[in-house]
């Protein structure tokens, strides 16, 4: 079809922007989704104490942006967590760079990537949100804002994380896990009970990356995106595919148009892996999604992804179905 008359049909048509890549309809792609009633919170993986702190937030009316705030900063806080915060896994010249973004119901939003020497790249995150003119601040610059702003410097490389690197140095070369190494975020998404959604991501990347990589995670549109009209999306994986595809919106995108969280979440991974050509790809990523109705999705490439719900009658760790069902 010649691109005038595509055009033409699509303004005649009121056709989306958006297309499966199936060519079906939203109706047709009603798959099931999980739905929860009142405020939830959910988390990529299954990161168990910081969901319970954002519920802890949310059971007394509270606000669910405070709420993701406080559960990402149980994650980041915690040493033994390798691919967030302090004790997140360094990149192959031994420094530890964090990324962080977050976002709220109106569709304002806050982001760090490069963050070196700060512990709660959400809380900074939240700070250029809310106390900047702007939506994202790298480097020394997020650095610089983050102690003017009352945030403390700190050594985020620990004894354990310089050992494993010592021992990667040894072979120096990157060679990712599936669900091992590439599960390098805790994205968070929730809807408290006024109905107001927001989400929020951090990590500290791929293990031993290149000195300067960011990934999908504090990419607006990639590693989250919010809608409060619609649902929320958040991504987790390797970053730089779900940056190709623009994950996050892609999903809350197709939702906008009528397809239900879990047909949208597997519609968004078969982009992934049509690009690939449909072969099995050496790299997971695993998507989640709600709308505001409460009804959750969750797909991934490969098995062995999950999330973490709780909410006022489910709490625990759900499965997540894949792509590639079967390795």
């Amino acid at each position: 079809m010649k691109r005038r008359a595509f055009l033409g049909l699509g303004a005649a048509s009121g056709a989306s922007l958006i297309l499966p890549t199936s060519c079906a309809s939203p109706a047709s792609n009603q798959k099931v989704s999980n739905q929860v009633n009142g405020p939830f919170v959910i988390s990529t993986w299954n990161p168990a104490a910081a969901n319970a702190a954002a519920w802890e937030g949310l059971k007394d009316d509270g606000y669910v942006l405070d709420a993701i705030e406080a559960g990402i900063r149980i994650e980041e806080e915690n040493p033994n967590n390798t691919t967030v915060g302090i004790g997140g896994a360094p990149d192959r010249d031994g420094h530890v760079t964090l990324d962080a973004c977050i976002m709220n119901e109106k569709g304002d939003a806050g982001s760090v990537v490069f963050l070196e020497d700060v512990v709660y790249p959400i809380s900074v995150a939240r700070q250029v949100m809310e106390n900047s003119p702007h939506v994202i601040l790298a480097g020394q610059g997020a650095q610089q804002f983050a102690f003017n702003n009352g945030f403390a410097k700190t050594n985020l490389l620990t004894e354990k994380s310089k050992e494993a690197w010592a021992k990667w140095l040894v072979k120096a070369e990157y060679q990712p896990i599936i669900n091992i190494e590439m599960h390098d975020t805790i994205g968070m998404i929730a809807k408290d009970a006024q109905g107001r959604i927001s989400g929020g991501c951090s990590t500290s990347g791929l293990a031993y990356k290149m000195r300067g990589r960011v990934g999908d995670s504090p990419i607006i549109g990639s590693g989250l995106f919010v809608d409060g009209e619609v649902g929320a999306a958040t991504a987790t994986g390797l970053g730089e595919e779900v940056i190709k595809t623009v994950g996050s919106f892609l999903m809350v995108e197709l939702m906008r148009q009528g397809y239900s969280p879990q047909a949208a979440a597997e519609e968004a991974i078969g982009r992934i892996v049509a690009k690939k050509g449909g072969e099995k790809p050496n790299f997971q990523v695993g998507y989640i999604c709600f709308n505001t109705k409460g009804e959750i999705g969750a797909y991934s490439i490969h098995p062995g992804f999950g999330y973490v719900l709780n909410s006022e009658t489910d709490n625990g760790y759900i499965a997540a179905d894949s792509f590639f069902k079967k390795e």
